[in-house]
């Protein structure tokens, strides 16, 4: 069955389904799951670590000595490991990002999940998290991945983009809607 669903179309798709494919083959997709939600927590949190994957003044030989003691420290499973080290060594820690993207959803794809994409003004709950999986779950009618992040400029509310289907209930998008409507 073919999932890739046009993600090889980009760099970073290419990239992670080269990585999906090998945690396919090796049946280590939850622990390369479970290290790509530590990179991605790395890259939200740490300044370090998201200069070191961005920043073109650091040569490859350094962005690899990097990488590599950054991921060591962070306790990623060997596949993972062994991958950052080629995207250093192939100056593509930049797309680090995108890839998890990709990742996460060829393997929600996999699981039978569809991915909503969820962006909220400030971080949710756990339990705002079940809530809006079990109402996505009963609109959709299949199990939901939920991909969280934060913005602070739609200012309240949440956006959800579940494949081309987007429904923003934002503050900002409000206030903008009411804003033309008092233009005339």
């Amino acid at each position: 069955m073919d999932i890739s669903g046009g993600i090889q179309a980009s760099l970073a798709g290419r990239y992670a389904l080269a990585l999906f494919g090998l945690a396919r083959d090796e049946r280590k997709l939850d622990a390369v799951s479970a290290s790509l939600a530590t990179l991605k927590a790395a890259l939200a949190e740490s300044d370090d670590f998201r200069t070191l994957t961005t920043s073109p003044l650091i040569g490859r030989d350094a962005s690899a000595a990097g990488a590599a003691a950054a991921v060591e420290a962070m306790g990623l499973d060997p596949l993972t490991r062994n991958f950052v080290g080629v995207l250093a060594r192939n100056r593509r820690l930049g797309q680090l990002g995108a890839i998890i993207r990709a990742f996460n959803l060829l393997a929600a794809r996999h699981r039978g999940e569809i991915t909503a994409e969820v962006t909220s003004a400030r971080p949710l709950e756990a339990d705002q998290v079940e809530a809006l999986r079990t109402n996505l779950r009963s609109r959709f009618g299949s199990d939901i991945a939920v991909d969280l992040a934060v913005d602070p400029a739609i200012l309240g509310g949440l956006v959800v983009k579940v494949g081309s289907r987007m429904i923003d209930g934002s503050i900002r998008t409000k206030l903008n809607t009411l804003a033309q409507a008092m233009k005339g």
